[in-house]
């Protein structure tokens, strides 16, 4: 039979096609499995309405066999199979889609399948790692079969053949090995056993490879939660995903209506070790029918949500040609909306209800959140912050910001917190003795994001953040507040002398008004402090170190601020070692070291002795 050519604008197409569209070889046996599925589906399709069809669904099958010696693979179906004429318009024209127009006429129908090929170009990727493809294919209801034979874009033939049920034999005579590809690694059956577990596992129809029955065919996600426990789905997560512990959170979709899905997707306990590194991927395993589509689909998840795992399957998506890439639109964002407040609704239910289990999380991906609340200019604030979690000082645990409103009394006009690098040194500053002193809880925020967190909330119902590190805690009376204005003024000349001393290191020295017990501390004006200064130097950038711009307080009601003024009038070299050394002393307990540690220790060692 003479050869034709392909029904296209030019052979340029189908070259693009083979080698263009999809950029993984190891695609084409998803490809064909595909397709000898859909070919099954027509034919149980058919049996509903056509008694002449006796197979049961017991009898389906899909075969894939491996010959090394004559370099070939096969794809068997028992299915609906071709005529000559079907084979020449599924085949000859590329783009042309049985599986397309199969869906156009049943697709209102009740029981009409949910068939996975629309394209028709998925067939062409076997010419990637095939020098040759041969499909031999025999009609339900037909007598004779017929075989297309194709070498790629040189053109095809159809002629008759012979085979004794109907189905489609699909033989793919595989390239020679070359520099840069061994396709001799599709030979190996344990291999094409591994590419089946891998993209086709839950096909509806058995894939049979050297008599075993390789993918799972019901998904775990697809199945009722009468069938399927919360353990049954704990251990499918462990084992997939590779994590000792149970998940803190299970959450099981079953969506219906402008987009239909399915989703099992998990909150885990864990963190996994690369998880705050740039090599970190994160996204849900996407599926279409059954059909892996994306092993890590990013764009089903926010970034503060990035610690989910798991798994979404629906019929409703628009895929590219190749199936390979997402298409962005808006069944994929209706989606992601949905899964995005079901783990938030997840999340609440488990910080109320499972309160160890979520600190557990929280210690592991609060960050997250907090990243969440700050980015796009607190777009998602509001969405996010009562989930956030606090060390408190009064009730000596983890609380949510709700929890620390409960307990304030009504006098109480400000949620006071304390930035630190722990919860002891943020609790310990000698910032925080006058809320204390007042009654007041504290909550310590160890995070060098926390005080970019508090910025972009600004408040929390009615209720105003505020450091203890602030000018005003909103404590002190008009009365005191003149006295301590007083008293600035009338030491101006020494707290002009003790920053000079400071050699430019404290852009302002003053009077405290928040000191008790300590002679100094470390606060900071302008828009940066020190947690924001610790935050922007951890970051991987080039650019101009970000200072925060630091005052040194003094308490005038401390004996060394006597034995400072004392010195300022009698012995000034004595005066600016103690203005160094409370400095220095400040540093400390803000969490930042000394500039130089060695002359701190020296000067140190000096009046000890």
């Amino acid at each position: 039979m003479a050869k034709k050519q392909f029904k296209t604008e030019s052979k340029r197409i189908l070259d693009m096609m083979i080698n263009s569209v999809y950029t993984n070889k190891e695609i084409f046996l998803r490809e064909l499995i595909s397709n000898a599925s859909d070919a099954i589906d027509k034919l149980s399709y058919r049996s509903l309405t056509d008694d002449s069809v006796t197979l049961t669904r017991e009898d389906y099958k899909i075969i894939i066999a491996a010959d090394k010696d004559n370099r070939t693979i096969t794809v068997s179906d028992n299915g609906i199979g071709m005529t000559a004429k079907e084979l020449e318009e599924n085949l000859g024209v590329i783009a042309k889609s049985g599986s397309l127009a199969f869906k156009k006429e049943h697709g209102e129908a009740e029981e009409s399948p949910d068939i996975i090929g629309q394209f028709g170009v998925g067939f062409y990727s076997a010419f990637m790692i095939s020098s040759k493809v041969t499909v031999l294919s025999k009609a339900y209801g037909e007598d004779t079969a017929n075989i297309w034979t194709s070498s790629g874009v040189d053109g095809y033939t159809i002629e008759p053949a012979e085979k004794d049920q109907a189905g489609t034999v699909i033989t793919l005579y595989v390239k020679e090995d070359e520099e840069g590809e061994e396709y001799s690694r599709f030979l190996d059956e344990n291999y094409l056993s591994s590419l089946v577990k891998k993209y086709s596992d839950y096909i509806r129809w058995p894939v049979i490879i050297g008599g075993n029955t390789i993918n799972s065919m019901v998904p775990i996600w697809q199945r009722s939660k009468s069938e399927v426990s919360d353990e049954d789905c704990a251990a499918y997560y462990k084992e997939t995903f590779y994590d000792d512990k149970d998940p803190a959170g299970i959450i099981r979709i079953n969506a219906e209506g402008t987009v239909s899905f399915k989703a099992l997707i998990f909150i885990p306990r864990s963190i996994p070790f690369d998880y705050y590194s740039a090599s970190f991927t994160p996204g849900l395993r996407l599926y279409s029918n059954g059909v892996m589509i994306m092993e890590k689909c990013s764009d089903l998840l926010p970034d503060y949500f990035r610690f989910a795992r798991g798994v979404v399957d629906s019929p409703d998506l628009s895929l590219n040609i190749s199936r390979e890439i997402l298409q962005q639109d808006r069944q994929l964002k209706i989606i992601a909306s949905n899964i995005e407040k079901r783990i938030k609704s997840e999340l609440k239910k488990i910080m109320d209800k499972s309160r160890d289990i979520y600190e557990e999380f929280y210690k592991n991906f609060g960050l997250q959140l907090k990243y969440g609340i700050i980015a796009d200019f607190g777009a998602k604030k509001d969405f996010l912050k009562d989930l956030l979690m606090y060390y408190s000082e009064k009730q000596q645990k983890m609380v949510s910001i709700d929890e620390y409103i409960e307990k304030m009394p009504q006098c109480q006009k400000y949620i006071y917190f304390a930035p630190g690098e722990n919860v002891k040194m943020s609790l310990g500053m000698p910032q925080t003795e006058p809320v204390r002193e007042a009654g007041f809880d504290i909550l310590s925020m160890t995070d060098s994001v926390d005080e970019f967190v508090t910025g972009i909330l600004e408040e929390y119902g009615d209720k105003k953040f505020k450091s203890v590190n602030d000018d005003d805690l909103g404590l002190d009376t008009e009365e005191n507040k003149e006295e301590k204005e007083k008293i600035q003024e009338e030491n101006k000349d020494l707290l002009d002398f003790v920053k000079d001393s400071l050699d430019g290191r404290a852009a302002a020295v003053k009077i405290s008004n928040k000191l008790k017990s300590y002679p100094s501390c470390l606060s900071t004006q302008g828009p940066i402090t020190l947690e924001m200064e610790k935050y922007f130097a951890s970051l991987p950038t080039q650019g101009e170190k970000i200072t925060a711009e630091r005052v040194l307080e003094l308490n005038p009601d401390h004996d060394i601020f006597t034995v400072l003024k004392d010195a300022f009038e009698n012995d000034k070299e004595k005066a600016a070692d103690i203005a160094k050394l409370l400095y220095s002393q400040a540093e400390i307990m803000a969490g930042c070291l000394p500039e130089d540690p060695s002359a701190f220790a020296l000067l140190m060692s000096k009046y000890i002795k």
